[in-house]
């Protein structure tokens, strides 16, 4: 898909955060259109929550985890990081891709989870896409958000590994 095509189907959006969802305990990704109101929740395992969060707080590990080892290959390779994109939503489940390129070639396609995709993407500070019909279908307009994402933040400015029992 051209570049044009891309940006008339693909929305830009901004990671605001990792939240726990009560009273389940789950982890869940929010993402946010980017100059828009939409919002799209991405419930996660506690691994990945786990991996996304650390790295938003800058907390590094003495060896590489295993979403820092993917970039350390693609680095190895000369692979670069186009964007990542959540391409379609089916039963409940997000499905994502990674978009890279190497060189000259043609771009290279990678099947993976959004969890893991957005993991990759807040190392890199990748651009994060998500399709335009499953912004519709799995998105949600909030529109008194603002206070509760500066107490995340806030939250985030002081968490440490402790807070995530790791």
């Amino acid at each position: 898909m051209d570049d044009k095509n891309f940006k008339e189907n693909y929305i830009l959006v901004n990671l605001e955060g990792v939240r726990i969802e009560q009273p389940s305990q789950k982890p869940i990704i929010l993402l946010r259109e980017h100059n828009g109101d939409r919002f799209l929740p991405i419930w996660v395992g506690n691994f990945e929550a786990s991996s996304i969060v650390l790295e938003m707080v800058n907390f590094k590990f003495p060896r590489p985890m295993t979403h820092d080892l993917i970039i350390n290959i693609f680095d190895v390779f000369k692979i670069k990081v186009k964007r990542i994109v959540i391409s379609k939503i089916i039963k409940d489940t997000f499905f994502a891709f990674l978009d890279l390129k190497k060189d000259d070639e043609d771009n290279i396609t990678i099947d993976l989870r959004p969890s893991d995709a957005i993991a990759i993407a807040v190392r890199l500070k990748s651009p994060i896409y998500v399709a335009e019909n499953v912004l519709k279908k799995a998105g949600l307009k909030i529109t008194s958000i603002e206070e509760e994402v500066k107490k995340f933040r806030d939250f985030l400015n002081h968490a440490s590994p402790e807070d995530f029992n790791i």
